[in-house]
């Protein structure tokens, strides 16, 4: 997270928030969880000026277990809403306030998941982790956790931040490269050829996106919704030369001129076409990964061709 958005809701936790769970609510001071963490631009540290037109206000989460929330979380509650009353901006969003203030730390996880999240035994089953999409399980570890004494918040988040299991990554990372294929390194050249610019560019934009996705998931990192994706992969490609074609490759608009008297060959790909070249491009940085990670044994642009050694 940046570091102004992290400092803005620790000062107002520790100012406000903490002198009153200690003053009235002293008995459960060590086992409240506090933070700021799930949906919104600023629990993943990427609020900015055009971002802050929308349920934007200064606020943390507080977790608590669904034994304290029955005995304590109504009170809790409205005293944390009258903190807020009285520091609000105008535009503290009824959205905003469902993502900050008082919550238990299944129904956060649930909520966020779209699952009933077995938060006391800190497990999911596999057909759990299939059912999710890295979005939602980067909005459930993004943030920061500022205390949880009791530690059953950060347990669950541990677990998840620990990631897919070996045969659920697998199986996500076989998707994607069959979809890259499919759309950038075969279709693409098959609806330019053909004429058809429209679908030719979805060709494009969609395998650039399962190449994002494909480098989230080598480097064992959850990928946040499309708006922030880009952003992040800036973040997690230390080299950044992953980065400048992918930047590349969303700038490029497709070139009938480069498929003027050019059949479409399977095993041909038109290198005129710029496009095409940086589907190339990235396929390589892609088997590469894969080669260094061990789930493959070469390297292989195309990469269709390796789906099955993915998934022995």
């Amino acid at each position: 997270m940046d570091n102004g958005i992290i400092s803005k809701n620790r000062r107002f936790y520790d100012e406000y928030v903490a002198p009153m769970i200690r003053s009235r609510f002293g008995v459960y001071e060590n086992r409240i969880a506090v933070g700021i963490a799930g949906e919104g631009s600023d629990c993943f540290g990427y609020d900015d000026g055009i971002s802050r037109d929308h349920d934007f206000g200064t606020g943390v989460c507080l977790w608590l277990t669904d034994a304290d929330m029955a005995s304590a979380g109504s009170e809790l509650s409205a005293a944390y809403d009258d903190i807020v009353r009285s520091r609000e901006r105008a535009f503290y969003t009824d959205r905003l306030r469902e993502r900050r203030g008082v919550m238990t730390i299944h129904d956060f996880y649930s909520k966020i998941l779209c699952i009933d999240c077995d938060t006391d035994g800190c497990v999911m089953t596999e057909e759990q982790w299939m059912a999710l999409d890295h979005s939602c399980l980067a909005t459930a570890v993004n943030g920061e956790v500022f205390r949880d004494d009791l530690g059953d918040f950060s347990k669950f988040r541990s677990m998840l931040l620990g990631y897919y299991p070996d045969k659920v990554w697998r199986m996500r990372i076989a998707e994607k490269m069959h979809e890259y294929s499919a759309t950038l390194q075969v279709n693409y050249q098959r609806c330019m050829a053909r004429g058809d610019i429209v679908a030719a560019e979805y060709c494009r934009t969609t395998g650039m996106m399962a190449a994002v996705e494909l480098f989230f998931l080598l480097e064992r990192k959850y990928m946040p919704y499309y708006k922030w994706a880009y952003r992040a992969l800036t973040e997690i490609d230390a080299g950044g030369d992953f980065c400048a074609r992918i930047d590349e490759l969303a700038r490029c608009s497709a070139d009938p001129g480069a498929w003027e008297g050019t059949r479409y060959h399977t095993n041909r790909p038109n290198l005129k076409d710029r496009v095409v070249g940086l589907a190339e491009d990235i396929g390589y940085d892609i088997s590469e990964m894969l080669k260094e990670r061990g789930l493959c044994d070469r390297i292989n642009p195309y990469l269709e061709a390796d789906v099955g050694r993915v998934l022995a």
